[in-house]
C-alpha cells in the first residue's frame, strides 16, 4: 500500500496539469461560435442587390463550321536513294539542297575489284567462244568421216561397224558443239551480271527534284549485306506538296474529299495558306487510346515558303451556311439566378457569401431544342429556340421566336 501511494499521486498531478490546456481549447472554440453567431445577425446576407445583364443582339450572317486537325507537310514523292553494292565511297557529287535531274550521277563506289570480274567473266566468255569453234571443227570433222563411210558402203567397203562408229561420233560431235554453245550463253550472262554490277557502283538519281538529305562522305565503307543503305533523300517537287493531318473519329464523318481548307504553320503564323483534301484513308490511327483517320491535303508552294517536315494546322470547311440567324453560345449556357424570395441564406450563406449564388444550369437534354432568354422591360424571359450547326462560338437559330436585333442575355452579376 506504501508503493502504491505516490504512483497515485503522480497520476493525479498530470491530470492537473493537463485541465488547464483543455480550458483553453474549449474557450478559444466558444470564442469563434460567438463570433459566428454575431455576424449571422449583425451582418445578413444582401440577397435584394438588382442584377446587370449582360445581352448580346441576335444577328443574321454566314456560319462555316470547321474541322481542325494537325499534320505534317511531305513532299508528294520522295524517295531514298541507297546502294545495292558493297564497296568504299570514291567520290560524292552532289550536296544538301542541289536541283538534281533523272540519271545525274550522286555518288561513285571503288570499283577496281569490280572491274576485274568483269575482265575475268569476258575472258571466260572468250574460251567459250574457242570451244564452240573447236566443237564446229569436231562436228565437220566426224560428217565427212560418215558421208566417206556411207559410199564406201554403197561398194562394201565399209563394214557395219565402222558405219555405226561414224554415225556414233557425228552425234557426239553435235552434242559437244551445242554444250559449248551453251556455256558462251552461261560466260555472257555473267558477264552481264558483273558489268551491270560495275554500273550500280555508280550510284545515280531516279527522278528529277531536290536533295533533301545526304548521309555519306567521300571514304565511307557502304555494306550492303542484307538491306541497302539509304544514302540519299530526295524530294520530286517542292512546289507541289501535301499535308498529312489526323482527324479526329468525332469529325471523321464530315470529312469528305474536295473540301476546301486552309492551314497555318509557326515559322508564318500570320499567313493562311489554301489546301484541298484529296483522299480520307480508312485505315485508323490509334495512339494512346485515341483514334483518328489520317487525311491527305494537295497544297501549292510556288513561292517555296513551306518546307517538308513542317508541322501545320489545317482547319477544313465541312459546311457553310449563308443568311442564317446566329446567337452567342454563352446565350445557350446562360440560367438566371433564382428571385429573391428563393435567396434566404442559410449558416452555410452567412460564412461564405457564395455559396447559395451559384447557378447551375439545368439540364436540357442533347435534342436541338435549347431555352434561351431575351430582355423584355430590364426582365429575362425565356424562349425556346430549335438549334442547329456551331462553329463554337456562334450557333444557328433554325427556327423560334427570336429575331434579328433583339436583346439575348449572355451574362448577369450583381450591382455594387
Amino acid at each position: 500500500m506504501d508503493q502504491a501511494t505516490p504512483t497515485s499521486t503522480k497520476v493525479e498531478q498530470i491530470l492537473e496539469q493537463g485541465r488547464p490546456r483543455r480550458r483553453g481549447v474549449v474557450f478559444a472554440m466558444l470564442v469563434v461560435a460567438v463570433v459566428i453567431f454575431a455576424g449571422f445577425y449583425l451582418f445578413p446576407a444582401d440577397n435584394d442587390q438588382p442584377l446587370q445583364f449582360v445581352t448580346s443582339e441576335v444577328a443574321r450572317g454566314d456560319l462555316t463550321i470547321q474541322v481542325t486537325a494537325t499534320g505534317t507537310l511531305e513532299p508528294l514523292n520522295q524517295v531514298d536513294v541507297g546502294s545495292e553494292m558493297s564497296g568504299i565511297i570514291e567520290s560524292v557529287s552532289v550536296d544538301f539542297n542541289d536541283r538534281i535531274k533523272q540519271g545525274q550521277e550522286l555518288a561513285r563506289l571503288n570499283t577496281d575489284e569490280q572491274r576485274a570480274k568483269v575482265v575475268q567473266t569476258e575472258a571466260a566468255l572468250q574460251v567459250a567462244s574457242a570451244r564452240v569453234l573447236q566443237a564446229a571443227a569436231t562436228v565437220l570433222e566426224t560428217d565427212l568421216k560418215l558421208k566417206r563411210c556411207q559410199t564406201l558402203a554403197a561398194k562394201g567397203l565399209c563394214t557395219a561397224q565402222d558405219m555405226d562408229a561414224a554415225q556414233a561420233a557425228y552425234a557426239r560431235a553435235n552434242a559437244d558443239q551445242a554444250s559449248a554453245r551453251a556455256q558462251v550463253s552461261q560466260a555472257r550472262a555473267t558477264l552481264d551480271v558483273e558489268k551491270t554490277r560495275l554500273a550500280k557502283a555508280v550510284i545515280r538519281s531516279p527522278i528529277d527534284g531536290i536533295v533533301l538529305k545526304r548521309q555519306i562522305e567521300a571514304g565511307q565503307t557502304v555494306a550492303a549485306s542484307l538491306q541497302a543503305p539509304v544514302l540519299f533523300t530526295l524530294a520530286e517537287n517542292l512546289t507541289q506538296m501535301e499535308l498529312r493531318v489526323a482527324v479526329d473519329e468525332a469529325d471523321i464523318g464530315k470529312v469528305l474529299e474536295g473540301q476546301n481548307a486552309i492551314f497555318t504553320v509557326d515559322a508564318y503564323s500570320e499567313q493562311l495558306f489554301p489546301a484541298i483534301i484529296t483522299q480520307v484513308r480508312l485505315a485508323p490511327l490509334s495512339e494512346g487510346g485515341v483514334v483518328s483517320y489520317e487525311t491527305i491535303l494537295a497544297l501549292s508552294n510556288e513561292a517555296m515558303l513551306l518546307r517538308p517536315g513542317m508541322t501545320a494546322t489545317a482547319h477544313i470547311t465541312v459546311e457553310q451556311i449563308r443568311d442564317t440567324l446566329l446567337i452567342p453560345n454563352a446565350a445557350l449556357r446562360f440560367v438566371p439566378p433564382p428571385p429573391p424570395t428563393q435567396q434566404k441564406a442559410g449558416f452555410m450563406d452567412q460564412l461564405m457569401p457564395r455559396w447559395g449564388s451559384r447557378s447551375r444550369p439545368s439540364r436540357q437534354g442533347n435534342d436541338k431544342v435549347k431555352q434561351v432568354w431575351v430582355l423584355e422591360d430590364n426582365q429575362p424571359r425565356a424562349i425556346k429556340v430549335n438549334t442547329g450547326p456551331s462553329d463554337g462560338r456562334t450557333t444557328q437559330i433554325i427556327d423560334g421566336e427570336l429575331q434579328a436585333g433583339m436583346a439575348i442575355i449572355t451574362d448577369a452579376s450583381s450591382k455594387k
